[in-house]
């Protein structure tokens, strides 16, 4: 048997180049500190409201967050049940986003009698 005179050092770069993917892949979703969604444009959007929110986003694919937390809709509506009816709800919308997801999380709200809601976008045409 051959004595090793050095150490084989591919592994290392293969658990190097993964961790290197990870940490970019995470540092993105943190620099932004939010689920990240492409807003409709709109010309008549005003400045959101300086109080206290409850954030509710559904991405492209049509998965919702609330507070940056996967959820169904079923556990939204446990959820909701604490909440008072008059408490302020931002809704963030992916423009890819299937219009069937905003229309059950809008008829969800209703149905709670939530009608305290700003819907996001940005500033412009999209």
């Amino acid at each position: 048997m051959k004595p090793l005179s050095q150490m084989n050092v591919i592994p290392f770069i293969d658990v190097m180049l993964v961790l290197l993917a990870v940490v970019l892949t995470t540092a993105t979703f943190v620099a932004q500190g939010k689920i990240p969604v492409a807003l409709p444009g709109a010309t008549q959007a005003e400045p959101l409201p300086d109080r206290r929110s409850l954030e509710l986003t559904i991405d492209a694919v049509g998965q919702l967050y609330l507070e940056e937390q996967a959820i169904t809709i079923s556990e939204l509506d446990e959820q909701l049940v604490d909440l008072e009816a008059d408490a302020h709800l931002l809704l963030r919308v992916d423009e890819a986003t299937a219009f069937r997801h905003f229309v059950a999380v809008v008829d969800l709200l209703k149905a709670r009698g939530m009608e305290n809601l700003s819907i996001v976008t940005k500033r412009g045409a999209g």
